[in-house]
């Protein structure tokens, strides 16, 4: 399949109530408001194809990254190539679930993450966090420093109240996906989702919205042990 073809399949699959849903979360235009699980019967066709990846990121089409970020070969991607997307990346939907998704499959994933972490930069930053909660709730405890999560642990703690919004949620993510999928540090991410308390984050014409991470780590536990790992990182 060919970039035309993909785009026309894409376009047919679109619903105006799906694309009303991703504008309400920051989409613009152009878009067709495909949901995602409806892509699988195109990605059967494409399989994965970096170069086709590359031309849907470029189109500007919201569906059309996302299915990018499907068909992508992270492995043969640089640090260059994700440098590009993450400034393709206009909301958190691409930033956080399509470029640090595909990056998490990357051997150069923490490397990339780290810089986007330290930029300062809102959508950077959330993707970089977002990456290493992708990272440790699928790749195993002993592919991780110990010390340099614990670190990050310390960071989160003394800096996400003051932190962009968006990084604000996946930092808040950050502290319950160590909580549940990273065992060494388990009773760490607890004390320090206690530390930080509430989170609030702004909401367009509405009232602050607060997140509670001991929460979600405490329902986690509720249900079953710490140590969850996904078999995929994508779909």
């Amino acid at each position: 399949m060919d970039l035309e073809m993909v785009m026309q399949e894409l376009e047919a699959l679109g619903k105006e109530r799906t694309k009303k849903i991703y504008q309400s979360n920051g989409a613009h235009e152009p878009l067709f408001g495909v949901a995602t699980g409806v892509m699988k019967p195109i990605f059967k066709k494409t399989k994965i194809n970096q170069p086709l990846a590359e031309q849907l990121y470029a189109t500007g089409n919201y569906d059309a990254m996302y299915f990018a970020g499907i068909i992508a070969d992270p492995q043969a991607m640089t640090e260059a190539d994700f440098e590009r997307w993450i400034d393709g990346a206009y909301f958190y939907m691409l930033s956080d679930f399509v470029v640090a998704v595909t990056l998490a499959e990357a051997n150069i994933a923490q490397e990339v993450a780290d810089k986007w972490i330290a930029s300062g930069e809102e959508l950077k930053m959330s993707a970089g966090w977002s990456c290493y909660c992708w990272l440790l709730g699928n790749r195993p405890d002993s592919e991780f420093s110990e010390s340099k999560i614990a670190n990050m642990l310390q960071i989160v703690e003394s800096t996400i109240h003051d932190a962009p919004e968006r990084a604000k949620y996946a930092m808040n993510n950050f502290i319950y996906t160590v909580g549940v999928s990273y065992v060494p540090l388990h009773n760490m991410a607890v004390e320090t989702a206690k530390v930080v308390g509430p989170v609030a984050v702004k909401q367009d014409k509405k009232k602050d919205n607060y997140l509670i991470a001991s929460e979600r780590i405490q329902k986690f536990v509720d249900k079953g042990d710490p140590g969850f790992k996904r078999k995929h990182v994508r779909c």
